[in-house]
Order: structure tokens, then C-alpha cells, then sequence
């Protein structure tokens, strides 16, 4: 399940530094100059076992004639409704101000549960005055210091409690999901309708017509699963209206519902940086994928056309070049069905388990093939391989150095373990642990 933590405050109190403490990323641009972050920024963590996505603000300033500031505005309202959770973060040196009440006024008018973190405090006198701020009337108060990282751990631990509790499984959120992603206009609402065999989304030729993530249920040829159409991402600087931001966190939290994702790219444009970044959220967030080219009907094809295309996109894909790639036409309906069958592949893949036993004699096998190289003269011994209980593929190496095994031998190692079962278009994750 999917939720979402907004930063919302006035200019300058600490929310970008406080969003990369949370995501654990140098993320945010971090300035003394009020109004730095202009939009919202997007990140995402773990706590205690449960994910969330964190979304960076701009500084809210009220009645302000400056253009930015007035943009500012409307995208904190945006991440305000789109959030689970608020986090209305103070500034401690400067007291409570005009603005600060401001703010507080719009957030008690919102029925989400609000934390008030009080910034900046990092010493005993800093402590006493941070009191003040209790009289903001919010229950959940808290006093932390983003820089030094004091107080972050209680902060996420009261976020984790107010998080609405996952969903009961039923009938239907058992069933595989996929979720296709991409920039406007490549053909996402045109696949989901030649598959579903009618006119179940809008298509035009206007690239954003699809702004929400719709299901769609599919149960056909022997395959049941739900289909999530989302809208096309942008890149940043073409995204100017209030609607875009909201499409791109559905999209964000289409990702986190989905088991596997379908990355579409328009074959006579190619592989752009923004479907990069797709792939980027794709794999943070360990899902399945596979590459669809669409409008292939478009290219001139010659003897090795589509050969020589696959291996100029993995060439852009490295390091994540492991993907199934398949050439399709929506409009022409060719071979869309074959792009499900590569879906439940994938999907299986990424569920499989496999036995202790067995994955030891594989580890046997890759450690005489080619053993770990020594560190410093000390020998390196991999004593025991095991499948972790994720929801993705995960292995734990026990071992005697675990933080002395080079980034090449660790390579060599996916690539075994991708070899030996396939695990083509799935995230695989390889944990080395002290013995």
C-alpha cells in the first residue's frame, strides 16, 4: 500500500534538509535563500517494515504577489491533498511568526493527521524554547534537529503509527498487478484498450489526456490480473500546470501497487533520459519490468532491424540491461497478447522461492568457478547462501568479510544467479553478511 508524507512550512525553515534525512539522499537543493525548492520533490523510505513515499515542499507564503511564491502555494495545497500524513515543520531561532500561523490556520481547516516538528533544536536552551510552540494547538509536537539527525527516529516513529493499516487481502488485491508507465503520448491508453477489447480509456492525439491511474480488470486467455494506466511523465521543465504534479504521484504510487511495470517508449522517438528515470523509480522501488516499443508499425524494418535496435536499447539500459524488450504496434494490435504472456513471466520469476539446499550447490559451483579475491592477504570464504522472505528476490551471503567483497565479484555473482534461474526483468537483490 502506498502512502504519502508532505513537508509543508514557511520558507527556510529546514524542509529540504529534513526530506533527505528521511530519504537517506542528498536529494533536495539546500540554501539559506528562501524559496529554493520551487516544486515538489519526491523520495522514498522504509521504517519499522513499512514504505512511504516523502514529498519536499517549497516554502508557503501567504498573499505573496511574487509569481514563484504563488506557485509555490498551489503545489503545497496539491501535496497537502494528495498526502496521508502532514508534517508541519517550525523553526526554532526564529519563534513562531506571522506565516508559521499562517500555516497553521490552513492545516487545522484538513481533516489529515498533522505532526508539528519544531527544527533546529539541538541544545539544552534550544529545547526550553521550542516549548512555545505547543501552543500551536497540535498534539503531535515534536522537537528534532534535521542537520545532526536528533529526534528524526521518534518523528518516523509516530509517522509509522498514524499510517492507515494495509489493506485485508480480498479477492481482487491478490490477483498480479501491472502498472504501464511512460511519457505522454506513447500509446499506454491505446494498449489497455486492443487488450481489453474496448474503448475503456480516453485516446487522443493531445499528449496528457489520461491524468489519474485507472484499473482495469483483465481476465481473458487464461490470464486474470489488474491493469493500471497511468498518465505520461514529463520531464521537469515541460511540467507547468497543477494537474501534471498530481499525475505524476499517482504515477509514483502506481509503482508501489504494481508487481511489475511496463515501461512503453515510442519506437520512432527511442529511449529518452525521462524513461530513464521511469526505469530509475522502477527498480528503487524492486519491481518487475518489461520493455514495450510501440508503434513499431512506424520503422522502416530491414533484415536485423529489430535485432539491432534491442542492442542499442540495452546499451542505454546498462546496468539494468537484464529486460525483456518486446516490439509492438497497439494501433495494429501486434503482438500485444505476447506482451502479457512476457508480464506473467515476469511475475512468476519475481515470486519464485527456491530451496536452501539446492541455491547452496549453485554457491558451491560459482565459488570454484571463480573465487572471491583476497583482501590484504586475508582469505574470503562464503560459508552459506539463503533466499530472504521478500516480496522480491533477495539473497543473504554469510560470510567471513562481508564488507571486503569488491563490487565486481558481487557482479559476477547476480549474474550467475540471473543465469542459473532466469530472472530476466526482475530486481534481485544480494545482501553479504557476517557468518
Amino acid at each position: 500500500m502506498s502512502n504519502l508524507i508532505a513537508i509543508v512550512g514557511r520558507p527556510n525553515v529546514g524542509k529540504s534538509t529534513l526530506f533527505n534525512r528521511l530519504v537517506g539522499e542528498r536529494k533536495s537543493i539546500i540554501d539559506n535563500v528562501s524559496g529554493v525548492t520551487r516544486d515538489r520533490i519526491y523520495g522514498y523510505t522504509e521504517w519499522n517494515g513499512r514504505s512511504v513515499n516523502v514529498a519536499d515542499t517549497g516554502g508557503f507564503v501567504i498573499n505573496s504577489s511574487d509569481v514563484f511564491e504563488a506557485a509555490i502555494r498551489s503545489q503545497v495545497q496539491i501535496a497537502i491533498d494528495e498526502a496521508d500524513i502532514i508534517i508541519f515543520l517550525t523553526d526554532v531561532t526564529t519563534g513562531i511568526t506571522d506565516l508559521d500561523e499562517s500555516v497553521a490556520r490552513m492545516l487545522r481547516k484538513t481533516d489529515k493527521p498533522t505532526i508539528l516538528a519544531v527544527n533546529k533544536v539541538d541544545n539544552g536552551t534550544r529545547q526550553l524554547a521550542a516549548n512555545e510552540f505547543w501552543s500551536l494547538g497540535f498534539n503531535d509536537t515534536f522537537f528534532l534537529s534535521s542537520i545532526t539527525g536528533s529526534g528524526s527516529g521518534e518523528l518516523l516513529d509516530a509517522i509509522i503509527d498514524m499510517l492507515p493499516p494495509d489493506k485485508e487481502t480480498n479477492e481482487e488485491s491478490e490477483l498480479p498487478k501491472f502498472c504501464i508507465l511512460g511519457r505522454p503520448n506513447v500509446g499506454k491508453s491505446s494498449l489497455i484498450n486492443a487488450l481489453l477489447g474496448e474503448e475503456r480509456n480516453i485516446v487522443t492525439d493531445v499528449a496528457g489526456t489520461t491524468r489519474d491511474a485507472i484499473h482495469s480488470h483483465y481476465n481473458k486467455f487464461g490470464h486474470e490480473f489488474i491493469l493500471i494506466d497511468t498518465a505520461g511523465i514529463r520531464k521537469k521543465k515541460k511540467v507547468h500546470e497543477d494537474l501534471e504534479f498530481y499525475s505524476i504521484i499517482r504515477a509514483v504510487k502506481a509503482i508501489d501497487e504494481a508487481d511489475v511495470c511496463l515501461l512503453m517508449i515510442d519506437a520512432t522517438l527511442g529511449l529518452e533520459s525521462q524513461d530513464m528515470n521511469i526505469l530509475s523509480l522502477i527498480a528503487k522501488r524492486k519491481k518487475g519490468v518489461v520493455l514495450l516499443v510501440n508503434k513499431w508499425d512506424l520503422i522502416a524494418k530491414e533484415t536485423n532491424t529489430a535485432r539491432d535496435y534491442a542492442l542499442g536499447l540495452k546499451s542505454k539500459l546498462a546496468p539494468f540491461n537484464d529486460i525483456p524488450i518486446l516490439f509492438i504496434s497497439a494501433l495494429e494490435k501486434q503482438r500485444i497478447f505476447k506482451a502479457v504472456e512476457k508480464l506473467m513471466e515476469v511475475y512468476k520469476k519475481k515470486s519464485q522461492r527456491i530451496k536452501t539446499s539446492e541455491l547452496n550447490e549453485v554457491l558451491e559451483e560459482m565459488l570454484t568457478k571463480y573465487p572471491p579475491p583476497a583482501h590484504r592477504g586475508k582469505l574470503i570464504k562464503i560459508k552459506y547462501l539463503t533466499q530472504l522472505p521478500t516480496h522480491f528476490p533477495a539473497f543473504a551471503f554469510f560470510c567471513n568479510y562481508p564488507k571486503h567483497i569488491t563490487g565486481a565479484y558481487k557482479s559476477y555473482l547476480e549474474n550467475q544467479m540471473r543465469s542459473r534461474y532466469d530472472f530476466s526483468g526482475v530486481p534481485l537483490t544480494l545482501y553479504f553478511r557476517k557468518k
